[in-house]
């Protein structure tokens, strides 16, 4: 019964959400990405060379099983996670600058996937031959991210004024959804949630934080606006944990180097949310003072 509300609620949800984040958008948001082209060079290759030695110090310090250590190996090669941008849109930071991101990650992760593989491999002597799901990459281009984008920048400019009173409902509604999504994920099988967690849950932790941090902290040469540094560092923090477990249950056979895939959505939701709602706090102050 759980499993069969999953697989409903988190399509759904995610349209909604990227609805919701079309919505926001406009050409001009676009545009002015364009103009940063160093900021996106920089959210698109940077975690490409952080993400995968950070992976490594972190499976060395904790002393993870060859599991987990592969598992979280994959989770570093792996392109944005398209839930980013809801979290982009939720803190009201660069959500133009985050689709931006998201859908060049996916296109190279052709290329970087494979290639973030063999250096993985090589550096932690495990066997990571890595290869992209094509398919579903494509299909999350454009059925996951592309076309709820489109309809909501399609409603918006058919009808200015109700996108605006939609926007506020969609972001509570978004914040419900995902808190839900989360507790089905729980009762789908609480024990091995909780065995899980155990081993897990510490590393996989750290390494959303760590690489939230990083992200933040390259962004700082890059540009001054703190939206902007929001979203990298929630770019870095998000990897696509659809294509990872795709790549260890299809490509490589290896369920068990997906375990750690799952705990790792499972931690990033609360943290992220938690940043969301700290970062707009923030920013909500920063305005105020300025009044």
């Amino acid at each position: 019964m759980v499993k069969t509300l999953l697989d409903v609620v988190v399509p759904a949800l995610n349209f909604v959400l990227l609805v919701a984040v079309g919505l926001d958008l406009t050409a001009d948001d676009f545009a002015r990405v364009r103009r940063h082209r160093a900021l996106v060079l920089t959210g698109l290759f940077a975690p490409l060379f952080v993400l995968p030695p950070l992976a490594l110090l972190l499976t060395s310090s904790f002393e993870t099983s060859p599991e987990v250590t592969a598992g979280m190996l994959l989770i570093a090669a792996c392109p944005i996670g398209g839930i980013s941008n809801a979290y982009s849109y939720l803190a009201r930071a660069s959500t133009a600058l985050s689709v931006t991101l998201t859908g060049l990650s996916c296109l190279f992760a052709s290329l970087t996937i494979p290639l973030v593989g063999q250096v993985l491999g090589w550096a932690s002597g495990q066997v990571l031959d890595l290869a992209a799901p094509i398919p579903l990459l494509f299909g999350q281009l454009v059925m996951v991210l592309g076309l709820p984008l489109a309809l909501g920048m399609w409603l918006r400019r058919r009808s200015p004024n109700g996108a605006a009173r939609g926007r506020a409902t969609l972001q509570r509604l978004a914040f419900v959804g995902i808190a839900i999504v989360f507790l089905l994920i729980i009762l789908d099988a609480p024990d091995a949630f909780l065995s899980e967690l155990a081993t897990t849950a510490l590393p996989a932790a750290v390494f959303v934080l760590l690489s939230m941090g990083a992200g933040w902290l390259i962004s700082v040469p890059v540009t001054g606006d703190p939206k902007d540094r929001f979203t990298l560092a929630a770019e870095f923090g998000t990897r696509n944990i659809a294509v990872a477990i795709a790549i260890a249950v299809t490509l490589l056979g290896r369920v068990e180097f997906a375990r750690f895939a799952t705990t790792y959505a499972l931690v990033e939701v609360p943290l992220m949310l938690g940043a969301v709602t700290l970062f707009r706090r923030h920013d909500q102050r920063a305005r105020n003072d300025q009044l």
